[in-house]
């Protein structure tokens, strides 16, 4: 099968059965509305990373019935199956999204995936610090070296000195794994997660790279797989030929979809942090699969404040400043005109219950919705969509298999 003919738009979520009102306004509504959008002009990749869903600890029986939720979720707010411009695929249907990581990994530097931020974050590491002297002293001796191996070079080959910056972008990697492993020796580390864990930025370069996706909308917190993902684009495309369309930078990723600026749910009971599933109790998270009425008394018991105030104000009222966001979302309504509804009312116990009416509300449709998915359709879509990404990939893959000596 030819490459796509026009631009591609990759995008996906992960398997989750359990999506709260956060996921479906942050991620799932403008994954849906933003595939309806731009449909026609340009191919959209949407994808279940269902090989991304246990780089962390999850319950692997539940795993089927969460990706056939996922694929669901997306039919319920709103995707399109008959649209011939929008691709719906599980990741772990085109194999070749696994080999294309394995030969990546052989051109990506230790140094590389232990500064990426997501890992870090999500890993559980406990390690003494280095003392920043000790640091600079390290950095300045691995680029020492990185210089005479120039020289080196340079007396042997007779090289000129404007191949210089081209022979340092070469071996910094191999400086990145030099500093880590002194680092390492000088530090004690306790890593406790997964190797998979930390190399599925080179899997999510697969993702895009496979298909030579444009533009991929991501957040603040993964602009790094966007950077890596060009980094080892670039990296092979100059080893072994144009192998790969590399990604738009992430200036003009946010450009193109517009820098997210979009209101963060908090949880109901501690409006100071987001809403997440991974927190201990349940009662401040508004689960899509919620009972209408259950969730309806969790808005009720929300936390507010006693300024006896209704107004949007984040720093000193959280609380009610959470509602007011989740009341101009469920709405469809811009968050001043719900802040000017209620300007000087000091009473929360109505202003409460309207919220709690507009979240029954809107699961009773949701779920109703979810109820009346085609489910033949689906899998026909699937079926369809995973026949056209398999060929299209394995067309990628025979290009680097060719190129790296397998083929």
């Amino acid at each position: 099968m030819k490459p796509m003919s026009k631009p591609v738009i990759l995008t996906g979520i992960r398997a989750n059965n359990d999506l709260h009102i956060g996921n479906y306004f942050g991620a799932l509504l403008p994954i849906v509305d933003m595939a309806r959008q731009k449909a026609g002009q340009y191919q959209i990749n949407l994808f279940v990373p269902d090989l991304h869903s246990f780089t962390t600890p999850i319950d692997h029986s539940q795993l089927q019935a969460g990706i056939r939720n996922t694929m669901r979720l997306f039919v319920a707010a709103g995707l399109p199956l008959d649209n011939p411009d929008i691709h719906l695929y599980r990741q772990s249907y085109v194999p070749a999204h696994s080999e294309l990581t394995v030969i990546l990994n052989c051109f990506t530097s230790f140094g590389e995936m232990s500064r990426m931020t997501q890992f870090k974050d999500k890993a559980q590491v406990t390690s003494a610090k280095v003392p920043k002297e000790v640091l600079e002293k390290e950095v300045k001796k691995a680029f020492a070296e990185l210089g005479e191996a120039f020289r080196q070079y340079k007396t042997f080959y007779n090289a000129t000195e404007l191949e210089e910056s081209r022979f340092t972008d070469l071996l910094r990697p191999l400086v990145d794994d030099a500093i880590v492993h002194r680092m390492t020796g000088m530090a004690q580390q306790n890593i406790v997660s997964s190797v998979g864990l930390f190399d599925y930025p080179v899997l999510m370069a697969a993702d895009m790279l496979l298909y030579g996706a444009t533009y991929v909308p991501v957040g603040d917190d993964q602009s790094q797989h966007i950077e890596i993902t060009r980094d080892l684009g670039e990296r092979m495309n100059t080893k072994f030929g144009e192998l790969f369309t590399i990604p738009k930078s992430v200036k003009e990723q946010h450009a193109f979809f517009g820098k997210d600026q979009g209101l963060r749910i908090k949880d109901l009971q501690d409006p100071t942090r987001k809403m997440s599933k991974s927190e201990e109790s349940d009662k401040g998270i508004i689960f899509l699969g919620d009972d209408p009425k259950a969730a309806a008394k969790k808005v009720m018991s929300a936390a507010t404040d006693d300024v006896a105030r209704i107004q949007f104000n984040p720093q000193n009222q959280p609380g009610i400043s959470n509602l007011l966001q989740i009341l101009a979302l469920l709405e469809g309504k811009e968050l001043q005109e719900v802040v000017d509804r209620y300007a000087g009312q000091t009473q929360y116990g109505e202003f409460k219950k309207d919220v709690a009416t507009a979240v029954e509300a809107f699961l009773t449709q949701f779920q109703a919705n979810l109820a009346q998915v085609d489910d033949a359709a689906l899998d026909a879509k699937l079926a369809e969509s995973e026949k056209q990404m398999n060929e299209i990939a394995n067309a990628t893959l025979l290009r680097v298999q060719t190129a790296v000596g397998l083929r």
